[in-house]
Order: C-alpha cells, then structure tokens, then sequence
C-alpha cells in the first residue's frame, strides 16, 4: 500500500440499458480478457431469464441478491507478539459490494448448469430468495467473526 497519497476512484460509467452503476460494475466483473460485449450479452440474457421465471422486475432482484450476499463483518490477519489471530472487521460498504459481487461470480462459475447465462440466473434468484452458495459464504464468513470475538481488541 502507498504511502503517498490514497489513490483516485475512477468513475465507472452506468450501464446503458438500465442505467445503473452496479450492474455496470458487475458486468466489468463477470467479463474476461476484455471482452465486454459477452459479459453484456451473460447479465442481460440472465436478467431475461429472471424476468421470465421470478416475473419480477431483474434489477430489482439483482439489488436484493447483493444485499443477501455482502457481508458486514469479515476476519482479517493481525500478527501479535510472533501469533497470527484472526481479528474481525467491519466491512466497509465498497468492499462489501465487490465481495458479493466476486462471490456471486465466481459461484456462478462453478454451477452444473449448460451455460454461464442460466447459472447466474440461477444464482441471482437464489441470492435474492436468500439461499444458494453465495449465501452460505457471507454466512460462514459471519460465523468466523463471531467465533473470533474475543480477539476484536486486536483491531487497528
């Protein structure tokens, strides 16, 4: 980490059919070796899947899957005294988004579905219902930080 001075946030454009930051944002995540056009074509063709299954608005449902999936509490690795102790950590809201959107991406990947378009359908709708993998992660996550409470006064 420099310690010049904190680096500048780029501004990341909306996307152009729904005009949102964080499904631009998830597109740039879900897109590999620069090819843009077949991320878009991944979300926008899941977010067809969505509407046609869940009947409900796909931003929307992607909005609430994030919210189920970033976790608020995550352990970090603090060295005290020649120990390493698992310290927990708020998150803060930045890293929570690009937490849930990695998991959410790299779970999707990992699903026995045909293509990548029905597994992160698959994936969004079990986010936003509250279930699914991606689920299960921030769960254990927050189940870390709480085993690890009694390290907390270790935070710096």
């Amino acid at each position: 980490m420099s310690r010049r001075r904190a680096t500048e946030k780029r501004e990341v454009m909306a996307d152009p059919k729904y005009g949102d930051v964080v499904v631009s944002k998830f597109m740039n995540s879900l897109m590999l070796a620069g090819k843009k056009s077949v991320a878009e074509r991944i979300l926008y063709g899941a977010f067809d899947e969505i509407e046609r299954r869940a009947r409900q608005d796909p931003v929307q449902v992607f909005h609430s899957a994030l919210e189920n999936v970033k976790p608020a509490i995550e352990v970090r690795s603090r060295r005290v005294g020649g120990a390493t102790y698992q310290v927990p950590i708020e998150v803060r809201t930045v890293r929570g988004q690009a937490l849930a959107i990695r998991w959410i991406i790299g779970i999707s990947r990992k699903r026995g579905e045909h293509t990548m378009t029905e597994r992160l359908a698959a994936e969004l709708l079990d986010a936003a219902n509250n279930r699914g993998t991606a689920v299960k992660k921030r769960e254990d996550t927050h189940r870390m930080a709480e085993a690890n409470k009694a390290f907390s006064h270790y935070r710096w």
